[in-house]
């Protein structure tokens, strides 16, 4: 009997540490917006929040995953032949399903707030703010992010202080963008609280824009910032 190659070649530890490193992502992510989101100056502290919980769990993850965490960043990877598509599919449903079940975490531990910590852990766009400013502002924040791994994490000629930098980024991110479109900078993030709180409003914008930042990063440092012995892939 012939097996099916591509199933068997799946790095099952690697996709267990994307869930285990996402998982905590969300999970920080809804309970600190949960506890902060409506304090004055509460952006702060969100934002601080996700960009610890994106360094520390990248960091550990990194040397078995390379510590994506984010769907954006795995399909960046694949669209830079740096993950093969069969890893990169088992990395991005492991990633979805870590965001599920952190979300469903936060939902019984605030118990009777479960359900609208869940709702107000879901990145949504402001009032007045267009589905197309959410994207832009979504796509260019996630190309900063995007780049910013390129060049720490994947360029074997940037610095290695393991995932601060990048757990940096997403934080400047959130500041930036956090009040017009909740700062996702990843689909995870959006996914695992909309799909447990039942809201998939904009779900165009929370998938579609950090993707195409992703690639649009990864496309632009592969083309002009890489030199070819500096370059893995």
């Amino acid at each position: 009997m012939v097996r099916a190659r591509g199933f068997y070649d799946m790095n099952f530890r690697a996709c267990l540490a994307e869930l285990i490193g996402t998982f905590s992502l969300i999970f920080v992510g809804v309970l600190v917006g949960h506890h902060l989101g409506g304090v004055p100056g509460g952006l702060l502290g969100v934002a601080i929040g996700h960009g610890l919980a994106i360094a520390c769990l990248a960091s550990a993850t990194g040397a078995i995953s390379g510590g994506h965490l984010n769907p954006a960043v795995t399909v960046a990877m694949m669209a830079t032949r740096r993950i093969d598509a069969v890893n990169g599919a088992c990395y991005i449903a492991s990633q979805l399903i870590g965001a599920v079940l952190a979300a469903l975490a936060a939902q019984f531990i605030l118990g009777d707030n479960g359900a609208a910590a869940v709702l107000n852990g879901t990145p949504a766009l402001a009032s007045g703010t267009t589905m197309a400013m959410g994207f832009v502002a979504e796509m260019i924040a996630t190309f900063f992010l995007v780049f910013v791994i390129f060049g720490t994490a994947v360029d074997g000629r940037g610095p290695k202080v393991g995932a601060w930098f990048i757990g940096m980024t997403v934080t400047l991110g959130i500041l930036a963008i956090g009040p017009l479109t909740g700062g996702a900078l990843n689909p995870a993030r959006w996914f695992g609280p909309a799909l447990v709180g039942r809201n998939f409003a904009d779900f165009l914008l929370y998938f579609g824009g950090p993707i195409v930042g992703g690639l649009l990063a990864a496309f632009t440092y592969q083309a002009i910032m890489t030199s070819p012995e500096a370059d893995p892939a």
